[in-house]
């Protein structure tokens, strides 16, 4: 069980069973929290917590605070808004495009449209779904089973470049570069608008939106969320939207689409955050049902992971790998291009 399940939910989902605990007649008084981590396995005191103050966590059917003391015969049950999920995953032959593989790891480009791995309502037809079908015995992180293999995602309606482990010190290896964020990532990202400054970085705390689970949202403050950094670059302007490189320092949830999001220049074509609406120029007729023509053209997120660079983790050589922009992507570039030198 996995309090992240509830990461796609939103607020008035349907809560599922996941577990339900008695406590025992000589229980001593302990704090709740406490109590679920000890029979929870790879759950942490943080989601616990956050569990308990979303109202996952009941008490003898009655929401209770984190610091609630465990008693004797206490009945406790946890329900989140996603199905409990079954951490087996089914072997499926969907064709990968490998562009780089050796004893130890691989370099995949994932279409737009491919759930990384299995999920509440994207059981089957996924990456890594795809991964055990190929590859036998890919090791997992501890705390991420289910996901065999894998040391970061992008999203769904992202296209793009990931790496994936296939033996445990290589796994190892790759997840402490993430962890020190020296992985080199960068993403081609039409936006809409121009930003102000042709070039910057973009150093602000994101987390889950309080109002739509689904959403990450920025606390410029920084007393909120995890700290997140995004380098941008423009490289084209066509003056309704523009072309930027995005490199990551950080890799959080949704952090460019979110960061281009409170930047004021969300994402072309970015349902969830506002960009499949005309942010910039006229609301005419003519120029709407252009607008409309290019969503048909892209119809996800314009976001793609074009280049990933990192130290392979047993030969210690320098590896750096970068996909071509897919053909969606190019079409609705050059209908721009097109609409920006004739209008």
């Amino acid at each position: 069980m996995s309090f992240d399940d509830t990461e796609e939910a939103g607020e008035s989902e349907e809560l599922f069973e996941h577990h339900r605990l008695v406590a025992s007649p000589n229980q001593e008084l302990v704090r709740l929290d406490k109590y679920l981590i000890t029979f929870l396995p790879n759950v942490t005191r943080s989601k616990v917590q956050a569990a308990i103050k979303e109202g996952y966590v009941l008490v003898n059917e009655q929401p209770v605070k984190s610091n609630y003391k465990v008693r004797p015969d206490d009945e406790i049950v946890v329900s989140l808004p996603t199905p409990p999920r079954d951490t087996e995953v089914h072997p499926e032959n969907i064709p990968l495009n490998i562009v780089y593989e050796d004893e130890y790891l691989l370099v995949v480009n994932k279409p737009a449209g491919m759930v990384v791995h299995p999920a509440y309502q994207n059981w089957s037809g996924t990456l890594v779904n795809a991964l055990v079908y190929h590859f036998q015995q890919l090791p997992h992180m501890q705390g991420n089973e289910g996901r065999p293999g894998l040391v970061h995602r992008i999203d769904k309606d992202t296209s793009g470049l990931l790496v994936i482990a296939k033996t445990e010190p290589a796994m190892t290896g790759l997840a402490k570069q993430f962890f020190h964020h020296t992985i080199e990532r960068t993403y081609l990202a039409l936006v809409w608008g121009e930003p102000e400054e042709p070039q910057g970085t973009i150093d602000v705390h994101l987390g889950r939106s309080p109002k739509d689970r689904r959403v990450t949202v920025a606390f410029p403050k920084g007393d909120i969320g995890r700290n997140a950094i995004t380098h941008y670059k423009v490289l084209r302007t066509l003056r309704y939207v523009s072309l930027l490189q995005c490199q990551l320092e950080t890799g959080r949830t949704h952090q460019i689409r979110a960061h281009m999001k409170y930047l004021g220049h969300p994402i072309f074509n970015d349902a969830l955050y506002g960009g499949n609406e005309i942010r910039k120029g006229t609301k005419f007729t003519k120029y709407k049902q252009f607008v409309d023509n290019c969503f048909k053209l892209i119809p996800r997120q314009a976001l793609h992971a074009k280049s990933l660079g990192f130290e392979h983790p047993i030969t210690k050589e320098h590896l750096f790998f970068e996909s071509e922009l897919p053909e969606d992507f190019q079409a609705v570039l050059a209908k721009w291009e097109h609409y920006v030198q004739y209008n």
